[in-house]
């Protein structure tokens, strides 16, 4: 039996032409997609920022509670000192107050740093800080933190301290979602 032959005529291939199609519709697809995408990496930025800041209040509490000392939660933007800021965006740090200074004694015991995506994070017009009392409650006023992403479609998030010292994450209202996207 003898092997047969095909012409190059008879060849089955794709063409330049087919070959660029696929890649346009290709392209328009991704273009489409890539908005949600966009959207959805930011919602997801923020969740992990306010489950972060939850999880880290928490612990503060608890620390307070176990220990039976005072424990502060600040912003930091060394993370070693606390600021005199309402701008958490760029750290934050937790550590034993037993002098009342709003100040660390010592080294902190835990920090956090600044978030990818700009996220800007403010809390309540006139508090800085968070203490907890050895009961585990917060002294002060309630105190909320705003989470937002400007230039995002991402809703803002918040969360809430309350003078007994719960802590709790939610959706921002319209107010605290516009205070938070002006902050500087």
């Amino acid at each position: 039996m003898a092997a047969r032959r095909t012409s190059p005529l008879h060849l089955q291939g794709m063409t330049l032409i087919e070959q660029i199609m696929v890649l346009a519709i290709g392209a328009i697809l991704s273009g489409l997609a890539l908005p949600s995408l966009t959207g959805l990496l930011s919602r997801n930025r923020l969740q992990v920022a306010q489950t972060d800041f939850m999880s880290a209040l928490q612990n503060a509490r608890f620390t307070a509670a176990a220990t039976g000392r005072r424990t502060l939660f600040c912003p930091s933007e060394d993370g070693h000192r606390c600021a005199a800021s309402t701008r958490w965006q760029h750290g934050w740090l937790l550590g034993h107050d037993s002098d009342g200074d709003h100040q660390p004694d010592g080294t902190p015991s835990h920090t956090g740093g600044a978030y990818a995506g700009g996220i800007r994070i403010s809390s309540s017009a006139g508090r800085r800080d968070v203490r907890f009392r050895p009961d585990g409650s917060a002294s002060g006023s309630n105190i909320t933190l705003s989470f937002c992403q400007p230039g995002s479609t991402a809703p803002a998030l918040v969360v809430v301290v309350s003078n007994s010292g719960r802590v709790r994450g939610a959706r921002a209202d319209a107010a605290q979602t516009q205070a938070c996207m002006s902050t500087d």
